[in-house]
């Protein structure tokens, strides 16, 4: 009965009122809100412990400790529940660098003990301990390599090192199959660094990685590394036989006989062309369906993207899913065809298709807009596949954190709402209403208010322009730049440099319509997104926007920027969580329509001067 109850419950938010709808988005950001506050002391105590470990192991470049706790945590010390079910039964991790304890997987706790004489359960009760045995690990890897006295290397020149940490099988179990997954956990954590983190009490510093020094060609290509480095005209690279898809910017194979004599071609998924393909172990599914695919299962993996494909290629595993999706930019991994039954939710297997999301349930960081938009994706592919899946069956309720049975009407949901589970993935942190809206995308108009191509647009003045900019010197500027783009050939370059006189954070407030609220662009709230692309030429930064309301300015929320790459930054009018008050708001858009008054470009004091690149500002209703 109570399951029952909670089932309606659940069905009555399906098509929530705007009222309910706005009740759960106010207590979603309040929670998200809360969490990181906490996370955020937590991470507080941190650093020193990674001081720590390079003194002792100054082999190991800096920064790479850092990294692998984003990756295998995002630095949060992991405490798996003595008895309880991981999902499907990974092994799991433990501590803030996400050391493996057997069950599969290789000792890396066992390991670790012996190293530092501590006992095992210290290291991975204790964060200090799990640091430390970390890096004794890692350094005992680069050892073999470089030798015991190497001193601080660049960090490609440890790739192999750090695919022989990954701890994704015993030394005695590892073999060929598992070589992706080895590779793919170096990448993840050298990609980190190149793109540098710093964000929520997270600090991965920013080293720019020689990527053809740590992987062959053949190897970017599968792992589809950003490879543009070596594209100095961007529009080529001097390696016969590859080249760069200007689109995802990545290296490629040109030939197809070199392709196929490699074994590429077969690293590209028949089902899903964006996915790559590395097959699970053949053990792990079944080679048929009983039944006509009609449904989709929505997972979060307790654990890594190269965990989880390490996980279902272990022939010991019994489980796997059709898809596995990174987290840091939604790359797509298929390991079963989608005409095969993957094992991944029990008495349901011969209908669903299953989508492992790499990530903990308890930690909202994972959940990217990266991996969202690449999952959504990935489903509006089933629905234009199969009849039986409509996208607009996908669950639009509230997030829970317990098992809720959804009935068979809801084609699109979690594992936690399936009957025979005992699973609550993706659980409280998935955004369901966000993930339906993806899914089920209203026809919209998309206008572009700059693209830069002709003149600096709106943006007539340096960012020093504006009272309200602290921290940056007068001599920032902001100029049309015609050898940088996202869209066409030009953008506006922004130079922010640091005003030497003073200590504070960096607050730059970029004006629109020349400082002149009277020249400011109209916008429509009504179902209204204004966004840009945005390129930062390091670390730490953020963005948000000003707009003018019938009752004062409102300032949005700040998103990060990562480094080095373009991204889309973007925001609803009509959504009061992502708008504080400013000066005399009241911390929601209230008018029909609006003008922009600035972007907003925040970062912490720096003596170093910072690029940032912003093309297509646009609105969306």
């Amino acid at each position: 009965m109570i399951v029952r109850t909670l089932a309606l419950a659940f069905l009555a938010c399906a098509f929530p009122s705007p009222a309910a709808a706005e009740r759960y988005e106010d207590a979603l950001q309040g929670r998200l809100a809360a969490e990181e506050q906490g996370l955020l002391a937590e991470r507080s105590a941190y650093p020193k412990l990674f001081a720590e470990a390079y003194a002792r192991h100054p082999q190991i470049p800096a920064g790479t400790l850092e990294a692998i706790a984003h990756v295998q945590s995002r630095w949060q010390h992991l405490r798996p529940k003595a008895g309880e079910e991981s999902h499907h039964h990974l092994p799991a991790a433990h501590g803030l660098m996400g050391l493996y304890g057997g069950d599969g997987f290789a000792d890396q706790l066992g390991w670790a003990s012996k190293l530092l004489g501590v006992e095992r359960a210290e290291v991975a009760r204790q964060a200090r301990w799990n640091v430390l045995g970390a890096a004794a690990l890692l350094a005992r890897e680069i050892g073999r390599e470089h030798g015991a006295k190497a001193r601080e290397l660049p960090p490609e020149a440890i790739a192999a090192a750090l695919a022989r940490y990954a701890g994704f099988a015993s030394v005695s179990g590892m073999s060929a199959v598992q070589d992706f997954a080895r590779a793919s956990f170096a990448f993840d954590v050298l990609l980190s660094l190149d793109r540098g983190v710093n964000e929520k009490g997270m600090v991965v510093p920013e080293r720019p990685i020689a990527w053809e020094q740590a992987f062959d060609a053949d190897q970017l290509v599968a792992l589809r590394a950003p490879f543009v480095r070596l594209d100095l005209d961007k529009d080529r690279v001097e390696v016969e036989g590859y080249a760069i898809d200007p689109l995802s910017e990545t290296l490629v194979r040109s030939d197809a006989a070199g392709a196929e004599k490699s074994g590429q071609a077969a690293l590209k998924s028949t089902d899903y062309g964006p996915a790559i393909w590395t097959a699970a172990h053949s053990t792990n599914y079944t080679a048929s369906r009983s039944a006509a695919v009609s449904a989709v299962t929505i997972h979060t993996a307790q654990g890594s993207y190269a965990g989880t494909i390490s996980w279902f290629q272990n022939s010991a595993a019994n489980v796997s899913a059709h898809y596995v999706i990174r987290s840091s930019d939604g790359q797509v991994t298929q390991m079963v065809r989608e005409a095969h039954t993957a094992w991944h939710v029990r008495n349901h297997n011969s209908y669903t298709l299953g989508i492992e999301h790499e990530g903990y349930v308890s930690n909202s960081a994972w959940y990217t807009t990266a991996m969202y938009n690449a999952s959504a994706a990935l489903v509006r592919h089933f629905c234009a596949r199969y009849s039986g899946i409509s996208c607009s069956s996908a669950y639009n309720g509230a997030s829970s954190s317990g098992i809720v049975l959804l009935p068979d009407s809801v084609r699109i949901k979690g594992h936690q709402h399936y009957s025979g589970n005992t699973h609550t993935d993706p659980g409280i942190n998935w955004d369901w209403r966000r993930y339906y809206s993806l899914l089920n995308p209203v026809s919209s108009v998309t206008r572009v208010l700059d693209s830069f191509e002709s003149s600096v647009g709106h943006f007539t003045h340096s960012p020093a322009y504006s009272g309200s900019t602290t921290g940056i010197s007068t001599s920032s500027t902001a100029l049309r730049w015609c050898s940088m783009a996202r869209v066409g050939s030009c953008s506006l370059q922004v130079k922010l440099v640091d005003n030497a006189s003073s200590s504070a954070s960096w607050s730059v407030r970029l004006l629109s319509g020349g400082g002149s609220p009277s020249a400011n662009t109209s916008l429509a709230k009504a179902g209204g997104r204004v966004g840009f692309w945005v390129y930062a030429g390091g670390s730490g930064m953020s963005a948000a926007l000003g707009v003018d309301d019938s009752d004062g300015t409102e300032r949005s929320i700040a998103r990060s920027i990562p480094a080095n790459t373009w991204t889309f930054l973007e925001w609803r009018l009509d959504d009061a969580a992502q708008w504080d008050a400013w000066v005399g708001g009241n911390g929601t858009i209230t008018a029909a329509n609006v003008t922009l008054d600035a972007v907003w470009l925040y970062r912490a004091q720096t003596s170093y001067d910072v690029y940032v690149y912003l093309d297509q500002v646009q609105i969306t209703n």
